[in-house]
């Protein structure tokens, strides 16, 4: 006999947020005396060298981005969650807006030091890259876009122009392995790693 396929019963929710599990990105960028700004984001999509970034507007990196269009994006593995939080409270903007106070933000301009990372120069672009984190790619701003039904972030379009790989990551050149590499994820507002292997996709090279 067959058993019925039980179909889990839902509700509906109003959640303060959305963060449903998403790689952490540490996005750098140039400040005004030519030092480098790092700031946690979890809103991201890539496709082809395409790299969407959403960002809250109001915050030192919207401020360097506007300014001069060129970023790193940094992608911490599981490791370095302690390194991502440690950045998490602290803004590079100054005077820290009245909103960021509200929600307990201090200014600190080093973030490197703070943070316990490293920079690393990079070879294209002006900011900085973060030497630990396992693929540092570096982008160039294409396109920063407010939507009308959400005007307190932009959608920030940038396209990868280099990217840099542990070496203990790469496969066959070109590929990442993905037997060693896990992202760091926000997952409604805790850090997670990757579970276990479940399988690969028909179009997987390596």
């Amino acid at each position: 006999m067959n058993e019925t396929k039980q179909i889990p019963n839902t509700e509906v929710i109003k959640p303060k947020v959305l963060y449903y599990g998403t790689p952490v990105l540490l996005l750098n960028t140039l400040n005004e005396d030519g030092t480098t700004n790092i700031s946690p984001i979890s809103s991201s999509w890539a496709l082809g060298d395409c790299i969407v970034l959403g960002i809250g507007l109001g915050g030192k990196a919207m401020d360097n981005l506007q300014r001069h269009p060129e970023c790193v994006i940094n992608i911490p593995d599981p490791s370095l969650w302690e390194s991502v939080e440690q950045l998490a409270p602290y803004t590079g903007k100054n005077p820290v807006p009245d909103y960021k106070k509200e929600m307990g933000y201090t200014y600190e301009k080093d973030k490197y030091a703070i943070s316990g990372l490293t920079p690393a120069e990079s070879n294209i672009v002006k900011p900085a890259r973060i030497l630990e984190c396992p693929l540092q790619i570096e982008s160039s701003v294409k396109n920063i876009r407010i939507p009308e039904h959400s005007p307190d972030f932009a959608i920030v379009e940038t396209q990868a122009v280099l990217v840099h790989a542990h070496k203990e990551m790469i496969l066959e050149e070109n590929h990442i392995d993905p037997t060693k590499w896990s992202p760091l994820i926000y997952n409604f507002r805790h850090y997670f790693g990757l579970g276990n292997p479940l399988g690969k996709n028909f179009r997987a090279e390596a």
